[in-house]
Order: C-alpha cells, then sequence, then structure tokens
C-alpha cells in the first residue's frame, strides 16, 4: 500500500492508537509459530494478515475461472450447467467443515489473544477428531442423497446423469477438504495467514494443471470429460493436506495436532458446538437456499442454469475481497475480545470498512458497466451470455453491500455469537430471498426477477448486520477470561 493510500484509509478509519499501542513489543514468544495482534497498529495487522489470505483466494477464483472456461468452451453448456447445480450441495457440505474451522479459529484467536495455551492445545486435539469424523459422515450421506437431491432440485433431464456421476465422484474430496480448512483455520487463528498459502498455492497449482489432463485425455491418459476435475480436485486436495500435515508436525508449530493424544474432550466439544452449529446451520441456509434459488433459475432452461453457474465464478471473484477482509477482522476481532480490547476492535470494524469497500467498488464498475465481455470470457452462446450479462448489472451494488456486511459479521462472529449471524443469514435467504425469487420470477415471467431479489436481500441481511454490530452485544464473548500457566512441554519451533 502506498503512503498516500495508507493515509486515506486511515483518515476513514479516524484511528486514535497511542504510541504505547503502537511500538508494545510482541507478548507471546515468535518461536510459537503465530502472531499476537492485541498490540501495535490495528491497520497494518488488517492488511498484513489479510494479503496472504486474499492472494490465497486470488490463487482459488483464478482456478475456478480457468476451470469454468475449460468447461464451459471445451465441454458445453450441459457439463458447465452439471457443475452449477452440484455446487449448492457441495457448498452444503462445505458449511459444516465451515462451521466446525469457524469455531476452531474463534476459540483458538481467543484463546491466544488470553495467553491461554492450554485452552488452545486442547481446541486443537479435539477439533481434529470432531472433523474427521464429520468429514467421513458427510462423504458416506452425500453419496447415497445425490441422486434425489439433483432430482429434487429440478435438474434437466439432460444434465442429470452428468451432475450425479460428477458430484459422487467429487464427494472423495471431502474429508480432505475438511483437514485443510481445519489446519487453515487454527493457523489463522494465532496469526499465521501466510503458511497456508505456500499450500494451497500448490494444490491449486496441482489442480488446474491436472484438469485438462484428465478432462481431455491429454499426455495419453483416458479421456474422463467432466469427471476429470473432479479427480484431479481429488488429487490436489489430497496432497495439500499431507504436506501440511507434514509441515506443522516437523516444525513443532503451536497448532500442530498430537497424533497420540487425540481425543473427545466433551466440555471442549460442547462449547465447539455452541459456537459451531449456528454457523453450520448459518452456511446450510445459504446452501439450501442456493439450491432453491437455482432450482427457480433452471425452470427458464439450460442456457439461464449455465449463465448463472459463470455468473457464480465471476461473483467469487468480486465477493473475495470482503469475504478475505470479514475473515481478518474476525480473527483481530477475536485475539481482541480475548485480551479485552473492546477499543481496538472498534479500530478494526472501521479500517474493516474502508479497506473492503475501498477495493470492491473497482469490481462493481466493472461488473455493472462490461457484463457482457465479463460472459464472453467463459462462454460463446449469445443467449448464455445475454443472461448473464443481465445478472452482473443488477448484481454490481449488492457488492458493495456484501463488503460491509462481511466486515461486521466477522466482528459478530469473532465475539463467538455466531448465532446472530445465523439469524442474519436466515432473514436475509429464507425471510427475503427464496419467497421474493419465487414471486417476482412467476409475476414479471422473465429470470430477471430472481436478480432482483437477490439485491434486495443483499440489501436486508447489511442493515440487520450493521445494526447489531451497533447494539454492541458482541462486547460478550463466549469464552470466559481464564488465562492457564504455559505448560512446561509447549513445542518451540526451530
Amino acid at each position: 500500500m502506498t503512503r498516500v493510500a495508507e493515509f486515506a484509509v486511515r483518515r476513514l478509519c479516524s484511528l486514535s492508537m497511542s504510541s504505547e499501542d503502537v511500538e508494545s513489543p510482541i507478548s507471546i514468544p515468535e518461536t510459537l509459530g503465530g502472531t499476537d495482534l492485541t498490540t501495535g497498529d490495528v491497520l497494518r495487522h488488517l492488511i498484513r494478515f489479510s494479503i496472504p489470505m486474499l492472494v490465497g483466494s486470488v490463487f482459488q477464483t483464478a482456478y475456478s475461472i480457468i476451470n469454468a472456461a475449460w468447461v464451459g468452451k471445451g465441454l458445453g453448456q450441459e457439463c458447465m450447467s452439471a457443475i452449477t447445480v452440484s455446487f449448492p450441495i457441495l457448498f452444503l457440505l462445505m458449511a459444516v467443515a465451515g462451521g466446525l474451522t469457524m469455531a476452531s479459529n474463534i476459540l483458538v484467536a481467543q484463546a491466544y489473544g488470553a495467553k491461554d495455551f492450554v485452552r488452545l492445545r486442547l481446541v486443537v486435539q479435539n477439533s481434529l477428531v470432531l472433523t474427521g469424523i464429520v468429514g467421513i459422515v458427510c462423504l458416506t450421506m452425500g453419496h447415497f442423497a445425490a441422486d434425489a437431491i439433483l432430482r429434487g432440485m429440478d435438474t434437466p433431464p439432460e444434465v442429470l446423469p452428468l451432475a450425479v456421476s460428477y458430484f459422487r465422484l467429487l464427494l472423495w474430496t471431502t474429508p480432505f477438504m475438511f483437514g485443510v480448512f481445519f489446519l487453515a483455520s487454527v493457523m489463522r487463528g494465532v496469526g499465521d495467514s501466510k503458511t497456508p498459502l505456500y499450500f494451497q498455492a500448490v494444490s491449486l497449482a496441482i489442480n488446474a494443471i491436472l484438469d485438462p489432463i484428465l478432462m481431455f485425455g491429454w499426455l495419453g491418459l483416458p479421456r474422463l470429460g467432466l469427471n476429470g476435475t473432479a479427480a484431479a480436485t481429488i488429487c490436489a486436495q489430497a496432497c495439500a493436506l499431507a504436506s501440511l500435515a507434514v509441515y506443522v508436525h516437523r516444525r513443532d508449530h503451536i497448532v500442530a495436532p498430537d497424533w497420540k493424544r487425540l481425543r473427545i474432550d466433551w466440555p471442549t466439544t460442547l462449547l465447539t458446538a455452541k459456537v459451531g452449529f449456528p454457523s453450520m446451520l448459518q452456511q446450510a441456509f445459504v446452501s439450501m437456499g442456493m439450491m432453491a434459488v437455482v432450482s427457480f433459475v433452471n425452470r427458464f432452461g439450460t442456457h439461464s442454469s449455465a449463465a448463472y453457474g459463470i455468473a457464480m465464478r465471476i461473483d467469487q471473484l468480486a465477493f473475495m475481497p470482503a469475504m478475505t477482509i470479514g475473515m481478518a477482522v474476525s480473527t483481530l476481532s477475536g485475539q481482541n475480545i480475548g485480551a479485552q480490547r473492546f477499543d481496538r476492535v472498534r479500530q478494526t470494524f472501521r479500517c474493516g470498512i474502508a479497506v473492503s469497500l475501498g477495493i470492491t467498488v473497482f469490481a462493481s464498475i466493472l461488473a455493472f458497466s462490461a457484463p457482457e465481455w465479463l460472459m464472453g470470457l467463459f462462454a460463446r452462446d449469445a443467449d448464455v451470455i445475454a443472461a448473464g450479462a443481465s445478472y452482473l448489472r443488477a448484481i454490481s451494488i449488492g457488492y458493495l453491500m456484501f463488503a460491509v456486511m462481511f466486515v461486521s459479521n466477522g466482528v459478530v462472529n469473532g465475539s463467538g455469537h455466531t448465532g446472530a449471524t445465523t439469524m442474519f443469514t436466515l432473514v436475509s435467504f429464507w425471510g427475503v430471498r427464496v419467497p421474493l425469487a419465487a414471486f417476482l420470477s412467476r409475476h414479471l415471467g422473465r429470470v430477471e426477477g430472481i436478480w432482483y431479489a437477490i439485491v434486495i436481500s443483499l440489501a436486508v441481511g447489511t442493515v440487520v448486520s450493521v445494526g447489531y454490530y451497533a447494539s454492541g452485544r458482541w462486547k460478550r464473548p463466549v469464552v470466559r477470561r481464564q488465562v492457564s500457566p504455559m505448560p512446561a512441554t509447549l513445542p518451540e519451533t526451530d
């Protein structure tokens, strides 16, 4: 960030940092593999912590865009539609992983901020066992339920066989994906957002290389078509989990699990459930809402389904800065709430809003002014491009709402009040988006009615979230401040 840009953001944040905050030394040994975010400059912490996650999100989105281009232009709109209808179900499984790992992130961050290292290690050990169990259960249930769910979403008959085959193979990524989510989240909880980035980058590179090779049968390998991208994802996720697990073990990272002492601790499990279950429920509401919306879109034909699938990839790119800033805000808030530094949480909120809006505005302008060009990068069919362009033009203002909402949600989640953000989602998706999409799509007789419903629901969600933050209820953390002495056996890295 240039000096001019940093000065502008500081003016927007209205920071009032004392020299003691800026210059006080890190109170947690650097050898533990984390960063104390309860002291020092809030804006710089936010930027430094966000950049690795933002770069990782860029890699993830770049892969998603490249994959969409391979599928859309190389395999056709039916394969693109198969990915579109499969995504909400995969997102539902990711919601389960996200809930568990968000709980782990919050509890680890609050323990780290409170210097309670005994609780931190207990959370890590317990969460690893829970993540493994839930990952296997999701794999099994998803395999048997895939066909019924896809039929229930009004998947076009010509797309259904492709979608079922693709999704059942893709499900094998679930245990590996859950493991990667877990390790990355607990590392972010102690302020280490850089390390997961390196492994994510290698994983995505493997995925991007294997995709066309397996899809089109290059280098003498069998042509797997759409299933090739699922097979590539399995290989990449497995490599990422194995290499990251080996790394934290060999470096004796503070969040490295002790594989010989894995067990369930019921009080910690109940606390994890208290924090994580609302987050799972929140993401489940999102996923089921997405399924409902996709089913409405499917009624307008394969070209609308394909267009929405491509547009959602573009959404990922536009939402990416806000989501990244929101995750950074959650970790900074968690550590500072654990340390009872509520003044720094408010500064984190202001800085997060300024940075998130400052970046997202560019995506909003591009989506409004050049939607046909963006859609043309992934599709050739004129009907697909037209339907997608109408969505992007409508959703462009929604990008800015999302930028604000994710920052305020980040503060609330960092306090552990994930039940509140679950209610925000319930109101936004099921109180507004789904019923309004059903009504407007029938009333207008055009797919654009669904686009309008999405924008209105984002506005409602933003107002509710910011209102809750303004109430100050996030100041009551879910974990009582209770510092345990650092154990003598706590490992130190090289």
